[in-house]
């Protein structure tokens, strides 16, 4: 059966925990918003968590060898993965659960892997084929219904409102096909990589607090705010290092990986429906929505790996 598959079982598995944890942890999120929390104060609880655990593992595990044997090149790039995958993506992620809720926002990132297999075809030479075309018309239907349904935060939200998981989804690409390139053409570990891209983000997340002045929020933030984000961080680290394990495997392709990984709305709208009742409507337009657009990703980016 594995022979069938256009990747090996254990990159299925590594790809789809990420969609797991991830569909959980905006439900941290959203109670943190709700809290009185902000989606820098978020950004950088989360990032501050899972770099904080990369480093102790990295300590544990290569001493003072980590980073020793990168070139320039490779620190670049998974630099640049973590100001525009991570820091960039983040904000917009939280920005995007506080305004239209945890369950719209996750569906409206899962067309992520539209923009990465254009980015990846380009850039790294995946294969495309004629099922693109029929995923964008699911994906574009799946977004119309998300606008139409009207669910998520209680308070309403403008149909506008979707370019921030838009925009999430857009760095999230860019980020997920620089990380496939880097671990792909070094001999850079997932630690390794993971906790360079953490790193950046928290770097450009704290500039970012330190030149808006926004420094004061966080000091002012409710004290309840910071558990529901520091669980969100240790989440996203277990996430992060399965999702660049699956991409560093020669078999762990954009087109493969980054499908699966979009299943996180699926997971979010069922813990939305029994943990956030009292912030969050999951109409029955959301559900049709959240389906149509993992639907047209997958027949966007895992057709061509299917179909004979």
């Amino acid at each position: 059966m594995a022979d069938a598959l256009a990747a090996p079982p254990v990159v299925y598995a590594l790809a789809l925990l990420p969609a797991l944890l991830w569909g959980f942890s905006p439900v941290l999120s959203k109670r943190g918003m709700a809290a009185g929390g902000g989606s820098l104060q978020a950004s950088l609880v989360v990032v501050i968590v899972d770099s904080a655990l990369y480093l102790v593992a990295l300590a544990v595990l290569q001493g003072g060898n980590a980073f020793a044997d990168l070139s320039p090149e490779t620190l670049g790039i998974f630099l640049l993965a973590g100001v525009v995958g991570t820091a960039l993506g983040r904000l917009s992620t939280f920005a995007g659960v506080d305004r239209v809720g945890a369950s719209v926002n996750s569906a409206g990132i899962s067309a992520r892997p539209l923009f990465a297999t254009l980015l990846a075809v380009v850039f790294l030479g995946e294969p495309a084929a004629l099922t693109t075309a029929v995923g964008v018309v699911v994906l574009v239907v799946g977004l119309a219904a998300l606008a139409l349904a009207k669910g998520g935060d209680i308070g309403g939200w403008e149909p506008y409102e979707l370019l921030f998981p838009v925009a999430a989804a857009v760095c999230f690409a860019i980020g997920n096909v620089l990380r496939r390139y880097g671990l792909t053409s070094s001999s850079v570990s997932s630690l390794e990589a993971v906790a360079l891209n953490e790193l950046a983000a928290l770097a450009v997340l704290a500039g970012y607090a330190v030149a808006r002045g926004r420094l004061r929020d966080l000091r002012e933030a409710p004290k309840e705010t910071w558990a529901y984000f520091a669980g969100s961080g240790t989440i996203t680290a277990f996430a992060l290092l399965s999702l660049f394990a699956a991409l560093g495997h020669p078999q762990g392709t954009v087109a493969v990986v980054d499908p699966l990984a979009a299943t996180a709305p699926l997971f979010t709208t069922v813990f939305a429906y029994f943990l956030l009742g009292d912030l969050e409507r999951v109409t029955r337009g959301v559900v049709v929505g959240a389906a149509l657009i993992v639907l047209g990703v997958a027949l966007v980016t895992a057709g061509p790996a299917l179909l004979p």
